[in-house]
């Protein structure tokens, strides 16, 4: 007679141990997987901001690089024009011209040359570029168009190397020398803030050949 093999199910005990344990792998898997996604979130914010601040700093450049282009390299590159904001106040920023204009700029009208162009920064806009061209009428007394590059930007400051001391000095606004002429500076920075992600980047400025006369 041949023995009969008893098969033996899963007690309830050890049903409710797996079930425990299955539920437990469930919620640590979960766990990591929402994990990994904020990191990688929060890593891809900080790759998208510093992208923004690298193009936004190569496009400074590259609009006062074109500006010391010849047949403008002649002239002072860089100089100051009291202009009126959009609104209302009235600053002395640094201008610079783009003989040809620019494509960036949004025309409503026909693209006009002698495009004089102001960097300021303007709560709560950020870094905005005033630009208006020197061939509209009413050149002097109309208010330019302000063109905002960016709200990240927070503060513009202005560094210049002493030349006697041979060191750098960072100032909040334009300086001017003793006779009241306002001085150039060497290098622009730009200090980007979005949340609680900070960078500063620097664009080196044409050298003018002397000091401008006073406005």
């Amino acid at each position: 007679m041949k023995g009969c093999v008893q098969s033996r199910g899963f007690t309830l005990l050890e049903t409710l141990l797996a079930s425990a344990l299955l539920g437990a792998l469930l919620l640590a898997l979960n766990f990591f997987v929402f994990s990994m996604a904020e990191i990688w979130g929060q890593g891809s914010e900080r790759r998208l901001f510093e992208q923004h601040v690298r193009a936004v700093t190569r496009e400074v450049e590259e609009l006062i690089r074109t500006a010391a282009l010849p047949p403008t390299a002649a002239d002072p590159v860089l100089f100051t024009r009291e202009i009126r904001l959009d609104n209302g106040r009235r600053e002395t920023p640094l201008c610079f011209e783009l003989p040809e204009g620019s494509p960036r700029l949004p025309w409503t009208a026909v693209p006009l040359p002698d495009v004089v162009c102001s960097l300021v920064v303007q709560a709560p806009q950020g870094l905005v570029l005033y630009w208006q061209s020197r061939l509209e009428e009413k050149f002097d007394e109309a208010a330019p168009r302000p063109w905002v590059m960016t709200p990240f930007v927070k503060a513009l400051t202005y560094e210049y190397q002493e030349p006697d001391a041979g060191t750098w000095r960072n100032h909040a606004t334009l300086q001017r020398d003793r006779g009241g002429r306002w001085r150039m500076p060497t290098r622009l920075r730009l200090k980007f803030e979005h949340g609680a992600m900070q960078a500063e980047t620097t664009v080196t400025l044409p050298s003018a050949p002397g000091p401008l006369p006073h406005f």
